[in-house]
């Protein structure tokens, strides 16, 4: 399960719009928001995401246990 709120959290921090993280990993910004609602993302998504938010610790956020 994916914690979106801390994810959105880092997106906000490091000065991204949820724009312009799902253009980073190719998709529309409406797919994007569709994808944090249902906290899916494939691994190539989380993969870019990871690299362009620099995120340290990425299982706590992408891995998370409910």
């Amino acid at each position: 399960m994916i914690r979106t709120d801390k994810l959105r959290g880092i997106i906000s921090e490091k000065g991204f719009s949820q724009a312009k993280v799902a253009e980073a990993i190719g998709i529309t910004p409406k797919t994007f928001y569709e994808k944090m609602s249902k906290g899916v993302f494939g691994s190539d998504e989380i993969e870019v995401m990871i690299r362009i938010l620099h995120i340290d610790n990425p299982v706590e956020i992408f891995f998370a246990q409910e």
